[in-house]
């Protein structure tokens, strides 16, 4: 058995890694810590078998791996931490996605903690960096609109099916549990119900992950907030290089992730967000549209988008079945 912990547990993603790794086979939880040192945290609406602690690095330096569920900024100082310590790591927040420490100034708007370790982070779009996964110390855990975006669009840039002169749009909608626990204005029950909007046009910060992992500036990104609580689904707009159309744009999704685990691509119809809510898949749908191919993609958010991929990310990481804990 490896050890592993969460640290920032009582958050989204921290309460759905504690469901997933309460039935993984081959990992021992060795604890499900608060995100500050030092403070004693309050977690009620945590299930009843999981106890909350205190941050104890006696305990975390035991661990062969810890998830990082806490916000960016802080993140990276207990990397920096959990590292020294000898533990390989996974992120679930923004600190490592980037490559350049002044990009990351500009969208965050503080200078980066650890600018050292941006390089040697692996952006972990598992499917993607399988190989470099398995053998990082340090991944950074993709964002839940980049996965399902990247997921559809990576292969056709690849293959060179796509027209790279003309903008790509990705028109995306999120639940509310992708803002995080923590209410606001836009997200509690009496704002989002029976409602639907978009938000962050032209400033969301998941924008510039996405361009940077899709290797072109010419994402058009405007993300959409949903009345549910989980699941994405994305409906990008791809302007198809000469000659191409939606079957060839299928053909290549399809003979991509053919031996993939946790990505199905539809021979027909269009994937909906109730066949991948409380999963870790991503459903994938093509159909010629006039000028365009449309690829539609839909993931949960807090499972393939978070969660589900940081286990993939560390079930690589330490040596395990990739899919353990997440069938």
């Amino acid at each position: 058995m490896k050890r592993v912990a969460v640290i920032g547990a009582s958050g989204y993603t921290g309460r759905e890694l504690g469901r997933l790794l309460r039935g993984h086979p081959s990992l021992r939880v060795e604890g499900l810590f608060g995100g500050r040192e030092g403070v004693a945290p309050d977690a009620p609406e945590l299930p009843v078998d999981d106890v909350l602690e205190r941050l104890d690095w006696s305990r975390i330096a035991r661990c062969d791996g810890v998830f990082l569920c806490t916000p960016h900024a802080t993140s990276a100082e207990l990397a920096v931490r959990a590292l020294d310590a000898g533990t390989k790591v996974v992120d679930l927040s923004a600190d490592f996605r980037l490559i350049d420490p002044e990009q990351y100034r500009v969208v965050y708007q503080h200078t980066h903690p650890a600018p050292e370790l941006l390089k040697e982070a692996v952006y972990g779009l598992t499917e993607h960096a399988r190989g470099a996964v398995a053998k990082a110390r340090l991944v950074a855990n993709p964002g839940c609109y980049p996965t399902s975006i990247l997921l559809a669009l990576r292969p056709l840039i690849d293959a060179q099916l796509v027209d790279m002169n003309a903008p790509l749009v990705c028109d995306a909608k999120s639940g509310v549990s992708g803002a995080g626990k923590n209410p606001s204005g836009r997200t509690h029950f009496g704002a989002s119900h029976e409602n639907f909007l978009a938000y962050g046009v032209g400033t969301h910060r998941h924008a510039p992950e996405i361009r940077l992992h899709a290797g072109t500036e010419r994402i058009v990104f405007v993300p959409h907030l949903l009345p549910v609580f989980r699941g994405i689904l994305s409906t990008i707009y791809v302007p198809p290089a000469a000659g191409v159309n939606a079957r060839n744009v299928a053909a290549c999704l399809s003979e991509r992730y053919r031996d993939e685990r946790f990505v199905r691509v539809y021979e027909r119809g269009m994937p909906e967000l109730n066949r991948v809510q409380m999963t870790n898949e991503c459903h994938i749908g093509v159909a010629d549209c006039g000028p365009f191919v449309v690829v539609v993609s839909a993931i949960d958010n807090l499972l393939k988008g978070a969660s589900g991929q940081a286990l993939q990310n560390m079930n690589l990481m330490l040596g395990l079945d990739e899919s353990a804990g997440l069938s």
